[in-house]
């Protein structure tokens, strides 16, 4: 599969539901650092940081299970906590529109944002 660009596009379609599930959860996969081996149909777990590979050693999914989502959370910087709020704008969910999906959707969204603040990918 040929994953979106990581841009703010791509962020945005994240919210507003424009990428499935299984593209959400595979893009924030490859940047934790998973590969998949088509060879051997397994996932490679080596560029994984150590936490996430005693976890984790299979990617977790991340709209399904909130255990991973919170590790998730809890794994962005705090000054890069609001980078939804303060370089996108986004003013989160209205009341009745958002569920547990929509919420961890949303940080999934910001931990990729925080990722692409710390290697330099944000303008």
């Amino acid at each position: 599969m040929t994953l979106p660009p990581l841009n703010t596009n791509t962020i945005w379609d994240i919210i507003h539901e424009k990428l499935d599930d299984a593209t959400v959860n595979q893009l924030v996969w490859h940047y934790l650092g998973y590969q998949y081996n088509d060879s051997t149909q397994t996932w490679d777990n080596e560029n994984v940081p150590d936490d996430w590979r005693e976890d984790y050693p299979d990617p977790p999914d991340f709209i399904e299970n909130r255990r991973p989502t919170v590790k998730l959370t809890r794994s962005i910087p705090k000054p890069n906590k609001q980078l939804l709020k303060e370089k996108l704008g986004f003013k989160g969910y209205k009341i009745g529109e958002f569920g547990p999906r929509q919420t961890r959707r949303a940080t999934m969204a910001n931990w990729l944002l925080s990722y692409m603040q710390d290697n330099g990918l944000l303008l």
